[in-house]
C-alpha cells in the first residue's frame, strides 16, 4: 500500500553549526560571534516551510550543544527532523569572518564530524516515501562514500515509491581533490533526479557547454523532466521535457549576505511544484525567493514567508509599513 503523501519535501544532507563573526575585521582580534546553523538542505527543508509547505529533514548530528541547536531550530521552524545522533563524533562547525565590511570567509570544520559519518543506515525506512519530494545536492554528495551512500539509498526508496527526486549541483571545489570525480558523481545523480538545478558556472562544468539552451538540454537529455539554471544577478531559466521554456529576471533588493540564496531559490521552487504550480510561477517564486534572502545575514534566516512575497511584489513606495 502506497503510503500517505504528509510531506511536500523531504531533504538529506550535512548540517552545521554556524559562528559568524557580528563585526567586520580578523577574529584574531576578538570579534564577537554569533552561534546559529546552516547546510543547504537544511536551508531548503526551512524555506518550504516557511512558504506553508511541510518539510522534513535527514541527517546525523553529534550528541553535543550545537546539535542541539539544530534540532531545536529545525523544529522550531516547523521541518521535522529524523536525526541520527552519533555517540562519538561532534558536529560540524563553520566558521564565517567579515574581514572587510561587504565581503565573508568561511573555513569548515567537517572532516571527521558526525555529518560526513552519514550512511545508508541512517536513512529511516518509509519516511522518503512519505514525501512528494526528496531533495539532495552535491555537497553531502562531496563528503565521502558514506553520505554518497545515504543519498542513493534515499533516492531509490524515492524510485521504489514514485516520491519526485532534485538535485542541486551546489560544487564545492574545497570538497574535492579530483574534479572529474566530482563531475561524474553529479552526472550520476543529475541522471537519477526528476528535476535538477545548477548555476550557470555548474551547468557548464557538468555539460562541458557554456551556450545556455545546450546545458538545459544536456540536463533534460539524461533524464530530467525538469532542468533549471540559476544566474544569480542575471535571473534564472528553466525548460522541461516536453518543450517548455521560461526566463525569469532578477529581482532587485539591497544585498546584505548571498548565501543561501540558491537554497532559498530551489525551496521556492520546490514549494510550488509540491503546490501544483504551473512552470512560470515555479519560477518567478524561486527568483523573488532567492533575492529575498539576499537581504539578511545568515543561511537561511532571511528565507521568506508567503506575506514577504507579496510585500515584495507590493513595493511600496513608502519603506516604512504603518
Amino acid at each position: 500500500m502506497t503510503e500517505p503523501r504528509i510531506l511536500d519535501v523531504v531533504t538529506i544532507g550535512e548540517s552545521l553549526g554556524l559562528l559568524s563573526s557580528e563585526e567586520a575585521g580578523a577574529l584574531r582580534h576578538g570579534s564577537r560571534m554569533r552561534l546559529t546553523f546552516g547546510g543547504a538542505e537544511s536551508n531548503v527543508a526551512i524555506g518550504v516551510a516557511r512558504l506553508g509547505g511541510t518539510a522534513g529533514w535527514i541527517g546525523r548530528l553529534g550528541a553535543d550543544a550545537v546539535g542541539e541547536v539544530i534540532l531545536r531550530e529545525l523544529r522550531a521552524e516547523s521541518v521535522q527532523p529524523h536525526a541520527t545522533i552519533d555517540p562519538v563524533a561532534a558536529t560540524a562547525i563553520m566558521l564565517k569572518e567579515l574581514p572587510v565590511p561587504g565581503s565573508s570567509r568561511v573555513r569548515y570544520y567537517r572532516q571527521v564530524q558526525a555529518g560526513s559519518r552519514l550512511t545508508a543506515d541512517d536513512v529511516p525506512h518509509g519516511v522518503v516515501a512519505t514525501a512528494k519530494i526528496l531533495h539532495v545536492t552535491g555537497i553531502s554528495a562531496a563528503l565521502g562514500p558514506g553520505p554518497l551512500g545515504a543519498i542513493h539509498r534515499a533516492i531509490e526508496e524515492a524510485r521504489a515509491s514514485g516520491t519526485l527526486v532534485s538535485f542541486d549541483v551546489n560544487h564545492r571545489g574545497s570538497l574535492w581533490a579530483d574534479e572529474d570525480l566530482a563531475v561524474k558523481t553529479y552526472r550520476s545523480l543529475a541522471q537519477r533526479a526528476d528535476i535538477v538545478f545548477s548555476g550557470d558556472d555548474e551547468a557548464a562544468l557538468v555539460t562541458e557547454s557554456h551556450d545556455l539552451r545546450a546545458q538545459l538540454d544536456t540536463l533534460l537529455e539524461w533524464g530530467a523532466h525538469q532542468a533549471i539554471v540559476k544566474r544569480g544577478h542575471r535571473g534564472a531559466v528553466a525548460a522541461t521535457r516536453d518543450g517548455d521554456y521560461e526566463s525569469m529576471p532578477a529581482v532587485e533588493v539591497p544585498i546584505v549576505d548571498t548565501v543561501g540564496a540558491g537554497d532559498a531559490f530551489v525551496a521556492g521552487w520546490l514549494a510550488e511544484q509540491a503546490s501544483g504550480a504551473g512552470l512560470r510561477a515555479r519560477l518567478a517564486t524561486a527568483v523573488a525567493c532567492g533575492a529575498l534572502a539576499c537581504t539578511a545575514r545568515g543561511d537561511w534566516e532571511a528565507n521568506p514567508t508567503r506575506a514577504d512575497l507579496a510585500q515584495l511584489e507590493r513595493q511600496p513606495a513608502d519603506p516604512v509599513s504603518r
